[in-house]
């Protein structure tokens, strides 16, 4: 028995419509894939890269300079014979 309104065949489809569906499909899971194995997005990176600079520079102004002790010791002259000029 045949239902009025309805195909035999079954559904028709757009053969390039579903073509491009499928390769979209087929380049997102491969972007998610190399975004999972390869990164982080640009705001984690400034984000990280802030902090970083903000951790410098709290170190950076908490730093003491060290004098060293021989400082007012003049440097000891060398012994032995003077240095030959360059030979060519």
């Amino acid at each position: 028995m045949v239902r009025y309104g309805a195909s035999p065949m079954g559904n028709v489809i757009n053969l390039g419509r579903a073509r491009k569906r499928k390769q979209r499909a087929a380049q997102a899971q491969r972007a998610d894939e190399n975004a999972i194995r390869h990164g982080r997005t640009k705001a984690e990176k400034t984000r990280e890269h802030m902090e970083q600079a903000r951790l410098r520079a709290t170190v950076d102004g908490a730093r003491l300079e060290v004098v060293p002790d021989d400082a007012d010791e003049p440097e000891p002259e060398p012994d032995g014979e003077p240095e030959a000029p360059p030979t060519r």
